[in-house]
């Protein structure tokens, strides 16, 4: 059993689906799980959707079509026949993403957004099964919600293991090669939930746990996993090899070629992962497996952006000792602030977090009626793991450093 990954890069118009056809013919398809994202940028049209849902009743509509048309353009790119049951199938999604946005009454702007972030996937995984069964690759199209089950956390869900392992195993067909979204599952409820952004990756390694896979392949448009982001570094190199516990690492700290929860349940039963580009499938890629180190030994270079830098001192200069930093992580738990580093002294404490819910105003005034606060907005977070003294001044060249933190392994660094 082998599972694939397709994200939506790979995905992002008719030419990408044909070429994900090719990928499929040229490493063979038998006993395989393809798990698809949404097509191209149609996550981010679909958040532009949400937002207008809230804030811009007036532009709601007009945000809707781009998304269809964007489908449609694709649709027809693929399908001579416009007489064909896709057409039908997509339209049918697009009429239950209206009618939910018609008759919703929960305010909840979590909730809101995973019931229609979802559909991206939905409609991606129509056309692609449609266009496989078309070209003789004849699948099986799963609804992952009906096997990723999970909590009510929404935007962020936590899977429910044991649920998701027996709905897997009583229901999945191994002989047949099958389709399925990534990034979604649903409640006990059977309300869509969502595993975070660039989710995919960890759908594919759910079912790889589930179904005891011989391995997961994730199809990017890079050669595998590089040392360093080519959009925000020069001279980035492929890395062959790499352990576990070092991929874990990287993603801890922001690398964006695996997501963080993929590597754990990889890792329980030793499946290898393999990362690879879709563009050039028979080439090797990187291999993620049992303690390997890293091959080539290089610095490894991550950079997070639009991280939020919250310095706190206390007020009468008392120190900050164990209460003060326990109400601290009490009140960024509270406001969902992921926490990326953490720096303390005697009478400071100076924390990097990504707003994602945008909870900063809230927790910035709980915090100011006890600590001098001082923060920094669109901050730069970069992290070079195994570093050397050039890296380092490599990194920090033009840049004004706000904090800076070395272990034995890593260093980072927040920047304006």
């Amino acid at each position: 059993m082998q599972v694939f990954k397709f994200g939506g890069a790979s995905v992002k118009d008719a030419n990408g689906v044909k070429n994900l056809v090719n990928v499929l013919n040229i490493t063979g398809y038998k006993n395989t799980l393809v798990v698809v994202s949404a097509m191209g940028k149609t996550t981010n049209a679909l958040e532009v959707v949400i937002g207008n849902y809230f804030k811009n009743k007036s532009e709601l509509q007009s945000s809707l079509q781009e998304v269809k048309k964007f489908h449609n353009a694709i649709l027809l790119d693929l399908f001579e026949n416009e007489q064909h049951q896709v057409f039908k199938k997509v339209k049918n999604l697009f009429n239950e993403l209206t009618s939910f946005l018609n008759t919703n009454k929960s305010p909840d702007y979590n909730f809101v957004y995973d019931q229609v972030i979802g559909f991206g996937e939905l409609v991606s995984t129509t056309i692609i099964s449609e266009y496989l069964n078309d070209v003789g690759l004849k699948n099986n199209w799963l609804d992952v919600r009906e096997y990723i089950k999970t909590d009510n956390y929404y935007r962020s869900a936590n899977v429910n293991w044991e649920v998701t392992q027996e709905q897997i195993s009583n229901q999945f067909k191994k002989k047949v090669l099958n389709i399925t979204q990534g990034f979604l599952g649903s409640d006990s409820n059977n309300f869509t939930t969502t595993l975070g952004r660039e989710g995919s990756d960890y759908t594919a390694a759910i079912f790889a746990y589930c179904l005891n896979a011989e391995s997961v392949t994730i199809w990017k448009d890079v050669p595998g996993v590089l040392n360093a982001d080519p959009r925000y570094f020069e001279n980035a190199q492929l890395i062959n090899k790499i352990s576990y516990r070092e991929a874990i690492e990287l993603a801890f700290y922001g690398a964006s070629v695996i997501h963080p929860k993929t590597l754990q349940p990889l890792q329980r039963k030793e499946i290898p992962l393999h990362v690879k580009s879709f563009l050039n499938p028979e080439k090797k890629g990187t291999t993620v497996c049992k303690e390997v180190g890293l091959d080539p030994d290089i610095p490894c270079f991550i950079v997070k952006k639009n991280q939020v830098l919250i310095s706190l001192s206390s007020l009468d200069f008392s120190y900050i000792v164990e209460d003060n930093i326990s109400e601290i992580f009490k009140l960024l738990h509270l406001y969902k602030m992921k926490v990326d580093v953490i720096q303390n002294s005697a009478i400071s404490f100076s924390v990097c977090v990504d707003n994602i819910y945008q909870n900063l105003d809230q927790l910035l005034q709980h915090l100011k009626a006890k600590f001098k606060v001082t923060c920094n907005e669109n901050v730069s977070l970069y992290t070079i793991r195994h570093y050397n003294e050039a890296a380092i001044i490599q990194l920090e060249e033009d840049k004004e450093v706000l904090l800076k933190q070395l272990t034995q392994e890593t260093m980072q660094v927040v920047t304006k």
